[in-house]
């Protein structure tokens, strides 16, 4: 069987699509994955020609279908490009829209991956603490299982306006940047940054705002560990 690794871009994956379309292939993104007897290892050089031909014949047959195989392409599930690969086999195999047809597998595991990642960009959109700079920019690190932050820069843009905003993806090393009129996706391993002489204060607060509101005799840890990840607490002033 032909592995198609891919570079891990969008780009990448629809040229592994195009290559891999007339064969029993499959596509991954995981360099550590393992071959098995007679396994064949592809890598694939992202074309950008190969990427609009595949993008087309997708929106032809349904205009929504890449939006989701773009969300489900977000997960950091090492599946997500094999399992999108299989929805739009499935898609081209029909002719139409498939994304209410439950009873096929593909159907369901591409739900499956965009559920996940809609749920964690729900959770995040609550959980992102900014500080504030010496610069007065708000910095905001996190580590989200999924690839959400261009996202949650837009939901952030929409409400932060004119304000100066950095959202870091300290594990994937990229960083949404706002100058308070347009943001863009940077690559950033780490970020040096000094805190305004009010971000203490304004920690504080918010600890006794969690305190304040928190009900001592009906602490429940286990619904907390529910709808507050522990993975998140380190980025939470509140829990620290």
């Amino acid at each position: 069987m032909n592995i198609y690794l891919t570079d891990g871009t969008m780009i990448g994956f629809y040229t592994a699509v195009f290559d891999a379309w007339k064969t029993d292939g499959k596509i991954t993104s995981d360099g550590n994955i393992q071959l098995g007897i007679g396994d064949t290892l592809i890598n694939v050089l992202a074309d950008e020609e190969k990427f609009i031909r595949v993008r087309r014949r997708i929106d032809q047959t349904d205009r929504y279908a890449a939006g989701d195989v773009d969300l489900a392409l977000r997960s950091n599930l090492t599946e997500r490009e094999q399992a999108a690969f299989d929805y739009i086999r499935l898609l081209i195999e029909y002719g139409r829209p498939i994304r209410k047809m439950l009873a096929e597998r593909p159907v369901m595991k591409l739900n499956d991956l965009i559920y996940k990642v809609l749920h964690e960009l729900d959770k995040q959109r609550g959980f992102i603490r900014f500080k504030e700079t010496a610069e007065g920019i708000l910095y905001a690190p996190y580590s989200p299982d999924n690839d959400i932050t261009d996202l949650l820069a837009k939901h952030f843009k929409a409400r932060l306006g004119a304000l100066r905003f950095v959202i870091h993806d300290l594990g994937r090393a990229k960083a949404a940047v706002s100058n308070g009129q347009n943001w863009i996706m940077v690559n950033a391993e780490r970020a040096e940054i000094s805190l305004s002489e009010s971000e203490a204060g304004f920690e504080k607060l918010w600890k006794e705002y969690y305190r304040n509101v928190n009900i001592s005799e009906r602490k429940n840890e286990k619904l907390m560990r529910a709808s507050m990840p522990v993975r998140y607490w380190k980025f939470l002033p509140e829990k620290n």
